[in-house]
């Protein structure tokens, strides 16, 4: 464990480097800091997925928190690796994304500092497993994602996600405290290893834990009807804190969610249901609302619901699996839910960063006012088509191998299942191809709008392409996406271990061959693929060879050359689609209408918004904030009348300790 606490050594050091040295060196810092700890906290993650031994050492904090274990599991072994390859990358296009705001009076120190404080708190959040340190670190997660999604907080929509989201995150923490709590009085320990032995699997005490804990760790991940933070606190974020938010930070709330599980047992049926059902809806919600999307990063957040819905969907697959005693279904389940985190964390990061590169040179997020990107942008614009490609699970990109996986699970666990569980299988089918239906629609939409046509509100002569420090995360992100998606079976590898945990170790050796031998199947057919579509690339390469090609005038139909009026908007592009699902969404609609002959402004705007916030969250601020008003008078700005509050309170409270001490 000394490499695992050096790591964290390496974080905290490029922290307060960062705060010292010059401005050109701080996130240079960070790079180098994060490289270190990256290949440190490799070391004994990947040594521990490849063999299943696991490394532990307990230390002594203080009186208050007592003895803390800090363990590397297979579990947390994979999402360690995760978190410290994704977060570098993110650190490193970082150098090339802040740039613009370097000496302009933006506080770069305090982001920098941060940054490292939100990668090191999430190693520790995988590691930690006393319960009292554990809340210490997820708290300061929280916080310091909270102070990155500030970051220009002088505008007010900015510093109200912000607020936003650091609320929800205090309500995930009350939840989380709870399950806590109960599992204290239970065991009579905040140790995560007495926790496991002392809860029976299928009782009602472990079903109310877990269900406490998937609320919790729920809100963090985004399911749906915890979710409305996130399409608000991502867009607000820099482009590379969005992407390490939610390609990384979401997912701690999943290893939450697979942690408590491993304390529960064998999940009852009742609780399985319920999980995959929260997944489904989650799913469907999250693209549904990302097809109605204008703003690039608000249409991506949704689609990190989502995700987040497509990995739970993995996660209940194997729950059913394991309540079911049905081994094969449960190592599909769990297998293509563990391997989607991985594949979720690269190519949204991918989509993260290529849609920051188009807003750094555009100064829009705006996708109705881009188009026609990719004659200034050709690298960004390809590696976002080949994130637009992953993300909605085509192959031989990653997106499908885990979808697959899930696919499998689901399919397998019909033939000898009850009714009940036929029926919820079979919606869950439907229900995922309906998602991935929906993702093409949203992302031929966006690239296309995005990237391709006449420019639309941008000036192009003032476009140019990133610097190679943000190509380079993102090339890196594309070509793992890429190779995953050919070579799947290599990394079955990586959440074989992890898997074992949750289907009894050893006895799951038959469905772990079985699945290896599934995905070798199909990197075998994506290669011959892969080597056809190269081979008829080289034949029309050849057959071209010294041939010009004549360009000749078509007929125009009345009119010489296409503009920009001539286009798709976004709107327009998924607006029969959205028409068929009205109930689903509140419409709100900004008209201004021309008054006379020839009118100087006229426009008409439709505005989508979430049935969730519109119906249920707002009206319960606007009552919030009616009930708080009654108490206005209370602060008038006499010191004199707070001082008789305190002293009032003060007395209150000893003749209460005395009248219940006695």
């Amino acid at each position: 464990m000394g490499i695992y606490f050096l790591s964290l050594g390496m974080l905290l050091l490029g922290a307060l480097l960062s705060i010292v040295v010059s401005e050109n060196w701080k996130l240079k810092v960070c790079t180098i800091s994060s490289l270190l700890s990256t290949g440190l906290i490799l070391l004994p993650a990947l040594a521990v997925i490849l063999t299943g031994a696991e490394l532990g050492q307990t230390i002594y904090m203080s009186p208050m928190v007592g003895y803390v274990d800090f363990r590397i599991d297979v579990l947390s072994a994979f999402f360690l690796t995760v978190i410290s390859i994704m977060s570098f990358l993110g650190v490193l296009y970082a150098n090339g994304y802040m740039k613009p705001y370097l000496g302009k009076g933006m506080n770069i120190s305090s982001h920098c500092f941060f940054l490292m404080m939100l990668i090191a708190s999430m190693i520790m959040v995988v590691t930690v497993q006393s319960a009292m340190f554990f809340l210490i670190v997820w708290e300061i997660m929280s916080l310091s994602s909270f102070f990155l999604v500030i970051f220009e907080g002088e505008k007010k929509e900015v510093l109200k996600a912000g607020i936003k989201y650091l609320v929800y995150m205090h309500l995930s923490m009350i939840f989380i405290m709870a399950a806590f709590v109960l599992l204290d009085a239970h065991c009579g320990s905040l140790r995560f290893a007495d926790f496991a032995a002392s809860v029976k699997p299928g009782s009602a005490f472990a079903n109310l834990v877990f269900l406490l804990a998937f609320i919790g760790f729920g809100i963090k991940a985004g399911f749906v009807p915890f979710h409305n933070w996130l399409p608000d606190a991502h867009p607000a974020a820099p482009s590379h804190v969005s992407g390490i938010m939610s390609g990384v930070m979401i997912k701690t709330g999943i290893y939450g969610i697979l942690r408590f599980l491993l304390f529960i047992g064998t999940p009852s049926k009742a609780i399985s249901y319920a999980v995959l059902a929260v997944a489904v809806v989650s799913a469907l919600y999250g693209v549904l609302y990302a097809i109605t999307q204008h703003d690039i990063k608000r249409l991506l957040a949704y689609h990190s619901i989502e995700n987040i819905g497509i990995i739970g969907m993995g996660i209940g697959v194997g729950m059913l699996g394991l309540a079911y005693n049905n081994q094969f279904v449960a190592v599909l389940g769990f297998a293509g839910g563990i391997l989607h985190v991985l594949n979720h964390s690269i190519f949204k990061e991918l989509l993260f960063f290529a849609a920051g590169s188009a807003y750094l040179k555009t100064h829009t997020r705006n996708i109705e006012l881009m188009g026609g990107l990719i004659k200034k942008m050709p690298y960004t614009a390809l590696l976002f088509i080949i994130g637009s490609v992953a993300i909605c699970g085509i192959p031989p990109f990653n997106g499908f191998v885990s979808e697959f996986l899930i696919y499998a699970g689901m399919i397998s666990g019909i033939p000898a299942s009850s009714m009940s569980l036929f029926i919820v299988l079979v919606l869950a089918i439907a229900a995922l191809g309906m998602v991935g239906t929906m993702a093409m629609l949203c992302f031929t939409k966006a690239s296309g709008i995005m990237f391709l046509g006449n420019p639309r509100g941008v000036n192009l002569d003032e476009v140019s392409e990133v610097p190679r420090v943000m190509i380079c995360p993102m090339t890196i992100l594309a070509f793992l996406a890429f190779f995953i998606g050919m070579f799947p079976h290599y990394f079955i590898t990586l959440v074989m271990m992890p898997v074992s945990e949750f289907v009894n170790g050893v006895g799951a050796i038959v469905p772990f061959e079985n699945l290896f031998n599934l995905t070798s199947g199909l990197s075998y057919y994506f290669f011959i693929f892969f080597v056809f579509v190269v081979a008829l690339l080289i034949v029309r390469k050849v057959l071209g060879r010294g041939k010009t090609e004549a360009v000749h005038t078509t007929w125009g139909c009345g009119y010489n050359r296409a503009n920009n009026h001539m286009q798709y908007t976004a709107s327009s592009y998924a607006s029969l689609f959205i028409s068929t699902l009205k109930p689903l969404f509140k419409r709100v609609s900004h008209i201004k209408k021309p008054k006379e002959l020839f009118p100087k402004e006229a426009y008409y705007e439709q505005e989508i918004q979430d049935i969730e916030e519109a119906y249920i969250v707002k009206p319960l601020i606007n009552w919030d904030e009616k009930f708080l008003t009654k108490f206005e008078r209370i602060q008038n700005g006499n010191i004199q009348q707070y001082i008789l509050f305190g002293l009032v309170f003060l007395i209150l409270a000893i003749i209460g300790m005395v009248y219940f001490g006695g």
